[in-house]
Parts: C-alpha cells; sequence; structure tokens
C-alpha cells in the first residue's frame, strides 16, 4: 500500500510534504524491528538476503537527496533507497555520522509523539530522540507523513475495501439467520457454534482475518475484546442479545480490511433497557458521520480527536459517561487497526488530520457488567467528502 511497497519510495512526493508542513527532514529509523513504520515505508528488510541486526537511519530531506547512516557489516540495508549512504562501526562513528547526517536540519520529523500522546505513532525510543536533539534539529512528530505514505489507499485499495465490505455484511446476514433458524427448531448452539459457521463463510468469501469473528451473547457483550473459543463460550438462548463483531479483508497483497458490529435480539421484543443505549450509540455514530462529512465537504481541515468529542458528547449527555470504555474509531488499512488517524480524545489524543484516500471504523459502545451493545461502520474520505461503505444499522435486530 505504501510507495516503498508499490513501485518505489516516492521522494519528491515525500519532500513536498514536508515543505508543505514545515519541516526539514523526516528520519526514519529502526533497531531490531522497534519501528514498523520506518520499515514499511522503506520496505528495509523486505529485500531480502541480509541480516538486520543493527541501528540504521533514513533521512528525507525537504530539499535535496537523501541520505542514510548504516553499520558496515549490514551496508547494503538501504541500498534499494535512492540516495547516498555513510558507514559506521563503533558507537563513537555512529554518533559523528548522525551529527553530520543532520546537518543543516532544524526541524525534523520521527516516529516520535509529545507525552506519548499518540502511542502508535510513538516507536521511537527516548535515547534515540535525545541523540537526535542533541545532534542539534527539533524533533516533531511524523503523524501525518506515516498517513500520507503508509495509510492512504489507492483505487485499488479502495475497492478491495469495498468488496470486503459487503462479503461482510452478507457474512452477518447468514448468522443471525443461523441463530434464529436454530433456536426455532431447538438445537442447542453457542457461541463458538456461530463463530465458526462465521469463519467457514469468510473462506467461501475468499476472506481472511488476523482472528475469528465476534460472537458475545448477553454478559459477554459487555466484554469489547471478548473472544468465543473452543473451552470458554456461552450457549445462545431465547431472549439473548446477541453481538457480532467481524472484520477481514480479500485474501490477495494489498488488499485493505473492514470492520462491522451489528446487533441481534434472539426475541420478538427488544427490552427498552437495550433499546435505549442502543439509540444512544447510533446516536453517538450519527455524530460522528454528520461531523466528518460536513468538514470534508467545507474543505476544513479536521482531526481524529475532534470526531471522538462529537461522538462522546451524545453518550454523556444521555447518561452513559460512566459506561464508556473506548474510543470511536480507529484506523484501517492491510492490518485491521492501521496505520492513520484513530477517532480518539478518550484514550489517546489523537491530533491528526482526516487525509483524503484513508479509511477508519466509527464505532461508539456503550457497557455495562449485564449486557454491551455496540455499532460499527467504515468510512472512507474521498475529495471534498466522506463516504459511509455500508449500511447502518438503526436498532438492534429482533430475530423472531
Amino acid at each position: 500500500m505504501s510507495p516503498s511497497q508499490a513501485a518505489g519510495l516516492d521522494v519528491s512526493a515525500v519532500q513536498a510534504a514536508l515543505k508543505a508542513d514545515g519541516i526539514d527532514g523526516w528520519l526514519l529509523y529502526d533497531f531490531r524491528g522497534l519501528n514498523p513504520i520506518a520499515a514499511d515505508v522503506t520496505a528495509v528488510g523486505k529485500q531480502g538476503g541480509h541480516l538486520a541486526t543493527r541501528r540504521w537511519y533514513y533521512l528525507i530531506p525537504a530539499t535535496g537527496e537523501p541520505r542514510g547512516l548504516v553499520h558496515k557489516i549490514e551496508k547494503n540495508s538501504l541500498a534499494h533507497l535512492p540516495g547516498s549512504t555513510t558507514r559506521y562501526a563503533g558507537r563513537d562513528q555512529l554518533e559523528s555520522g548522525l551529527r553530520a547526517l543532520l546537518t543543516g536540519i532544524r526541524r525534523v520529523a520521527m516516529e516520535y509523539s509529545p507525552g506519548c500522546a499518540i502511542p502508535y505513532v510513538s516507536r521511537v525510543d527516548a535515547g534515540t530522540v535525545e541523540l537526535v536533539r542533541q545532534a542539534g534539529p527539533e524533533v516533531v512528530s511524523s503523524g501525518d507523513l506515516i498517513q500520507r505514505f503508509s495509510a492512504v489507499w489507492d483505487a485499488d485499495a479502495i475497492a478491495t475495501h469495498r468488496q470486503a465490505s459487503e462479503k461482510l455484511y452478507r457474512v452477518k446476514d447468514r448468522a443471525f439467520e443461523a441463530v434464529a433458524r436454530r433456536l426455532g427448531d431447538g438445537v442447542a448452539t453457542t457461541e463458538y457454534d456461530i463463530q465458526q459457521l462465521m469463519a467457514g463463510w469468510f473462506r467461501d468469501e475468499g476472506m481472511i482475518s488476523d482472528a475469528d469473528p465476534n460472537v458475545s451473547a448477553e454478559h459477554n457483550s459487555g466484554n469489547p475484546h471478548y473472544l468465543p473459543t473452543a473451552t470458554v463460550h456461552r450457549t445462545i438462548r431465547k431472549d439473548d442479545l446477541v453481538l457480532l463483531d467481524l472484520w477481514g479483508k480479500l485474501d490477495r497483497p494489498g488488499a485493505v480490511y473492514a470492520d462491522i458490529t451489528w446487533m441481534g435480539y434472539a426475541g420478538t421484543r427488544v427490552p427498552e433497557r437495550f433499546a435505549k443505549a442502543f439509540t444512544a450509540v447510533c446516536g453517538a455514530r450519527d455524530a460522528g458521520i454528520r461531523l466528518v462529512q460536513e468538514a470534508t465537504r467545507a474543505g476544513r481541515e479536521l482531526r481524529g480527536f475532534e470526531v471522538d468529542r462529537a461522538a462522546m458528547a451524545v453518550l454523556r449527555d444521555a447518561g452513559y459517561a460512566d459506561n464508556i470504555l473506548h474510543r470511536t474509531g480507529h484506523s484501517l488499512g492491510e492490518t485491521v487497526h492501521g496505520n492513520g488517524v484513530n477517532m480518539d480524545d478518550y484514550e489517546t489524543h489523537d491530533d491528526r488530520r482526516l487525509l483524503e484516500g484513508t479509511g477508519f471504523t466509527i464505532e461508539p459502545g456503550v457497557y455495562f457488567d449485564d449486557f454491551g451493545v455496540r455499532t460499527e461502520i467504515n468510512m472512507l474520505i474521498a475529495s471534498r467528502d466522506a463516504a459511509v461503505t455500508g449500511p447502518l444499522q438503526t436498532e438492534i435486530l429482533s430475530l423472531f
């Protein structure tokens, strides 16, 4: 998905972004996989033929040729990238080489977040940040650069997301139908049974995921990260609340995820307590959608924490402040939690911008000891617009 994975690192595009943001350079650094973002953008370690056990640095300046610093026993670590490379061996050579690398750089972006406000970005250790500062530059966050060059989807990726979304909705429908049919026929069924049916339908649909889908009944729906297993699961009974959370992507290179959550009730009339809570989370979801669409259509800059605040305000006004356990949404990508902006001012303070070509979830929920409700949809930012890439659930689905 990133330029480095497709047709090579687009240095000119990085330099244009640096100039637009008033930053003198982007310093990409890694040591033994501590910074997977740097590895993704540069494709270091994906070329094969050599080990990567020593520190490396790759600077893309706003103006001029990129330059790197690598260990002498791993002299070809950056050979696939444009620019010149200096080699070091001992610690003194590393520190002097880093100072030379950063000559003329006043503000440098790294995978760093002040106060660790965005831990997903904060991949460079404090000691390395100190070492760079000692060389002279001010270190700023590369958060929006990461999005541009590791989280923006091209047309092919967008197409895979939309296809994955359609498949997830089909699997969701089949799962609720299976619950209703089994209970209606008096066939004992569990969360795990339905989960495994869904996993099979994923395979039928040509979908893959990092885990099997989540099926949560009654009190298990109050645990946002519950997953049934062969040994730990609950029987689904009549009049149970059932939460389905499913995420997946096409089984092909470059495909990106879709991720949805829907609620069902294994009865005819949804209890008022469940319905009231679900109305609130739908209102929170819609407030987030509305803000994103209004801002993008107006050409106004919007940041992740603002979307979270808009959604959370609805939940708090409805009296559910003590029942919130997580942020409003997360980035999507080739992994289900991508490298882009999250809709978050609750767990973190994500001040990254919503950029054209990025996809994310909006998934507010409220949770209690005996049940929980959540709605989850996906959004895609386009040019002066934003779209929800699937249907919106407006009420808990009665299965009978």
